[in-house]
């Protein structure tokens, strides 16, 4: 993508060598959603093997969604310190010995701390890749890539959502999870033998010292470009995550009476319209980065107005509706992966690992508060458990989106002004901006175009 001032370059960038790099990169990525996701068929079975409620049942996703997102800041030093291939091999020896441990688990307890470590390993993962992407992949190429990245990664939860289900109901839980748990192992094998951190000489990346540390991350969050980043990913993230992992499946069973195979059909068909838009998204965002959070205001309110739609209706909704509804709600994955662009665009290539972090946290953090108040008043509407929820219980319940969509959308407003006033102010790249260039001069622009 770039040179960096005063370093050798040892490869070729945007090549075969780089294509290599990333498919193996994006092979732990895949699985590491469909560890994330493992749960979004297996609610109900999860419920009865251990005899918990709705509120128990969400906090399985929550916690793991919050491991994952308190790790994203540490996560981010660790990866601007230790490279890509040290935390994408930790990352899968974490989620392997997790998953391991989830397909014997019996109590509640154990399940929690089993899905914990599963989210601490897939902490590791999608922000060394996207580190990949930026330094081995040419300017042009890289939102596309980016996209790609995000989309590709979804056919984890297709494998989630329809082969785990079967096997799920066909050899039972241990060696169903058991063996999703032994993917990883194989998976290592190749990130050792392809994956290299850089095409530049070692030591490139800026070497972290603990007593800069804070300064560092300080500067990083103050950054509007930062919170701007944090604000599109919090807001149009959430909704795809939150149906995909935990309650669009027991909407559509229990609150519209779809079969549980129409139900899995719905979800898998939300991948694949992903991985349409994804990269429509990104060839436009990189054309005009100046309109990147414009077009997620555009994605965000597009997917609220269905909803709206949805859950206002007196009766179930009709199929062709709920298809609507589930392929409009999909595209909010790659509308919040322009955070990650706008994050490469207001940070300097030695902070990209920190500022991944802090944005990858938004649409986590919104994730599991969203998860939680849903389960939460579905407890209180319908005390009696998943067997006694209604239409009406999950109208009420799933409206709880509004109020973070409404919240987002503010701060992305309010950042973007932020932003555009910052960009203003620096000679040169407000032009840039508008002129189609996602590195800014005097702004991230402290490499030569390659």
């Amino acid at each position: 993508m770039y040179r960096v001032t005063g370093t050798v370059q040892l490869h070729n960038i945007g090549r075969r060598r780089a294509y290599a790099i990333w498919g193996t990169a994006l092979s732990v990525y895949v699985l590491a959603i469909f560890h994330r996701t493992s749960l979004g068929v297996a609610g109900l079975i999860a419920a009865d093997r251990f005899g918990i409620n709705a509120s128990q049942l969400a906090t399985f996703t929550v916690l793991q969604l919050a491991v994952y997102a308190a790790m994203q800041i540490p996560v981010g030093v660790m990866l601007d310190r230790f490279g890509s291939r040290a935390l994408i091999l930790s990352g899968l020896v974490c989620m392997t010995a997790g998953q391991l441990w989830f397909s014997t688990a019996e109590s509640f307890g154990t399940g929690l701390a089993a899905r914990a470590l599963v989210g601490a390993g897939d902490a590791m993962v999608f922000t060394s890749l996207l580190r990949l992407i930026a330094l081995w992949f040419l300017v042009r190429q890289a939102p596309v890539i980016t996209q790609l990245t995000g989309m590709i990664g979804q056919m984890g939860a297709v494998i989630a959502a329809v082969p785990l289900s079967a096997a799920l109901h066909r050899w039972g839980w241990t060696p169903t999870y058991a063996g999703a748990a032994s993917l990883g192992v194989v998976l290592a094998i190749g990130v050792v033998a392809v994956i290299k951190d850089s095409p530049y000489e070692r030591g490139a990346a800026e070497k972290i010292k603990i007593r800069a540390l804070r300064h560092s991350l300080t500067e990083v969050w103050r950054d509007p470009g930062t919170r701007l980043g944090l604000s599109v990913h919090f807001t149009a993230q959430f909704a795809p995550t939150v149906f995909a992992l935990l309650w669009g499946y027991p909407f559509l069973v229990s609150g519209q009476g779809l079969s549980p195979t129409t139900a899995s059909g719905l979800l898998t068909l939300m991948t694949f319209v992903a991985l349409i838009a994804g990269p429509l998204i990104g060839r436009y965002t990189g054309r005009l980065p100046y309109y990147r959070s414009m077009i997620a205001l555009g994605v965000v309110g597009s997917i609220s107005f269905v909803w709206a739609v949805v859950l206002l209706l007196p009766n179930p909704a009709p199929l062709w509706l709920l298809v609507i509804l589930v392929s409009v709600t999909a595209v909010g994955g790659p509308g919040s992966m322009i955070a990650f662009d706008l994050a490469r665009s207001f940070h300097r290539s030695e902070r990209y690992g920190r500022a991944s972090g802090v944005v990858n946290m938004g649409g986590f953090v919104a994730s599991l508060l969203t998860m939680a108040l849903i389960g939460l008043i579905l407890d209180r509407l319908a005390p009696g458990g998943p067997e006694t929820y209604t239409l009406d219980d999950f109208r009420i319940a799933m409206s709880a989106q509004f109020l973070l969509w409404g919240f987002g959308a503010v701060m992305i407003w309010r950042y973007r002004q932020r932003t555009l006033r910052r960009v203003a102010d620096v000679p040169g790249a407000m032009d840039a901006l508008r002129g189609g260039s996602t590195l800014l001069p005097g702004i991230s622009r402290d490499h030569d175009d390659d």
